[in-house]
């Protein structure tokens, strides 16, 4: 797994990509478009929105800053099932 890059700094109202994997369906993954935004606990935090859940950012999360890398790197993981 790709680990956030601590090179790479994310501000808040950044557009990124994670790949996201259903909660009910742990055999179903999709690369999903992700904010980033103040964490609502900690405002000093930054989090990620996504479907209307706030996540950790942290190096927990594989992020991506484009579209294009997410779908590479799903390609690479999943093989396209």
């Amino acid at each position: 797994m790709e680990l956030n890059n601590e090179l790479t700094p994310y501000s808040a109202g950044d557009v990124v990509y994670v790949i996201y994997r259903n909660p009910h369906t742990q055999s179903v993954a999709n690369v999903q478009e992700a904010a980033v935004v103040h964490n609502p606990e900690d405002p000093s935090q930054l989090a990620l929105f996504l479907y209307e859940t706030y996540y950790p950012l942290n190096d927990e999360i594989a992020v991506y800053q484009t579209a294009d890398q997410a779908e590479q790197a799903y390609m690479s993981y999943f093989g396209g099932i």
